[in-house]
């Protein structure tokens, strides 16, 4: 990866700040902000996520990318078109939640279980500057609540009920093919 994709690591500010939000009046001509999705998505591609703020990057912008798809890192998530929300709040929320596991690419080498609602509604500007509201559910809304946390300067290890919820990424990925070598389809798709 390119230097200047690099993400930031747990410990660094930028990671602990709220995110400005983006002017949204001419999105489409702006070149910084364009060239900014177009590193988030680059750098989610590269680092084989499924996500990423712009803080990870950075950049305590409002900005997020999703472009889930099956990787080394996540074997069985969905295939999401690569997609940029700038300025993207919840406007509804499920009463249902699920806790699943979590990784973070600015928290590398660690997975947890975190509780989130199965199904969301998230508004916001799409890269040409129009607004978007969308329903997401299950691992798609589960990526777009942890970006999310993301722009109000909270990680998922902030989110764990308990310590037993957090596991090396090692332990994790053994815990998954025990799972699977139990009961076809039982290991997460977190």
């Amino acid at each position: 990866m390119q230097n200047f994709l690099k993400i930031a690591q747990l410990g660094q500010p930028v990671l602990r700040q709220c995110s400005s939000a983006v002017a949204v009046e001419n999105l489409a001509g702006d070149r910084a902000l364009q060239a900014l999705g177009d590193q988030l998505l680059a750098v989610t591609r590269a680092a084989d996520g499924v996500g990423l703020a712009a803080p990870q990057i950075g950049v305590p912008l409002r900005v997020i990318a999703i472009a889930s798809r099956p990787n080394a890192r996540y074997p069985h998530a969905p295939l999401l078109p690569p997609t940029l929300l700038f300025n993207p709040r919840l406007v509804k929320t499920s009463r249902d939640r699920e806790q699943d596991w979590e990784g973070c690419l600015s928290v590398p080498g660690i997975r947890g279980r975190v509780w989130r609602h199965q199904t969301i509604t998230v508004a916001y500007r799409d890269r040409h500057g129009c607004p978007q509201q969308r329903e997401l559910t299950g691992f798609a809304a589960r990526i777009v609540q942890h970006e999310l946390d993301h722009l109000d300067g909270i990680l998922f290890v902030d989110r764990l009920v308990s310590e037993r919820d957090c596991f090396t990424e090692a332990e994790y990925q053994q815990l998954q093919k025990q799972a699977a070598a139990r009961e076809p389809g039982a290991a997460s798709r977190v």
